[in-house]
């Protein structure tokens, strides 16, 4: 799919809308990484760069962290990571920053370990959650009939962000097994409902809270309003896709 294709008007775009628009327009003209830049405040920092100067065998995450750069190649993939930083330039630092102290800390072997693995999760395939707690409480225990059946209504209160860059890929041609790992911002220390923005979400990215993997899995077309074909119940029968809990 190219980026002239892609239809800002889903909701899962809807963070990114703005800014996506117009640089998938400039990136039919120039690199993704001189159009996702045009559309970066002068003060933003990583730089999106071209993909060759990242150095052969460089640790790609190192490698931001060090030269404060993201190489970027001209794809659907690169594109829409790099409107992530745009859009949450906080939290990806944060998840940078964590990969690099991982990568001096264990070096890069054949395996991640369970923090880069975690971080590596949700920057790819991460979303966050503010809803009512009958819904979380229905998501947790994956009761698919009562988070989006029964507790229909209360989908009117809550919001999700798509975080994940290569989900967002994805979504550029949706099917209905597409799942978000979904991560449920703390609430403040005042106690309260969770305060959904960049900030808080980068401050609850804690090394030792992530290394859990506290996900939950969450098919995204299921979501009331995202998708035409969920508004009659037997949508959510396909047991391929709303899988039963454990």
């Amino acid at each position: 799919m190219s980026l002239a294709a892609i239809d800002w008007a889903q909701p899962w775009f809807a963070p990114y809308r703005a800014m996506g628009e117009a640089a998938a327009q400039a990136a039919l003209r120039i690199s993704v990484a001189a159009a996702l830049q045009r559309e970066a405040a002068p003060d933003f920092r990583p730089t999106f760069v071209p993909q060759s100067e990242l150095p052969t065998g460089q640790a790609y995450e190192a490698h931001i962290f060090q030269t404060g750069t993201v190489p970027t190649r001209d794809n659907l993939h690169d594109f829409f990571n790099g409107l992530v930083w745009l859009a949450f330039p906080e939290a990806k630092r944060r998840l940078n920053e964590l990969q690099a102290a991982e990568i001096v800390r264990a070096g890069i072997g054949a395996t991640r370990g369970p923090l880069r693995d975690a971080l590596t999760l949700f920057d790819e395939n991460g979303a966050v959650l503010d809803a009512p707690g009958p819904l979380w409480q229905a998501l947790a225990a994956r009761d698919w009939h009562t988070l989006f059946v029964t507790r229909r209504a209360l989908w009117s209160e809550t919001r999700l962000w798509v975080f994940g860059h290569a989900l967002l890929e994805k979504l550029a041609t949706p099917r209905k097994a597409l799942t978000a790992h979904v991560l449920r911002l703390p609430p403040p220390d005042g106690g309260g409902p969770a305060a959904l923005d960049d900030r808080s979400l980068a401050r609850s990215l804690a090394p030792e809270y992530l290394a859990q993997k506290p996900f939950v899995p969450l098919p995204v077309l299921g979501v009331p309003g995202w998708w035409a074909g969920n508004a009659a119940a037997n949508f959510y029968d396909d047991s391929k896709v709303f899988r039963p809990g454990r």
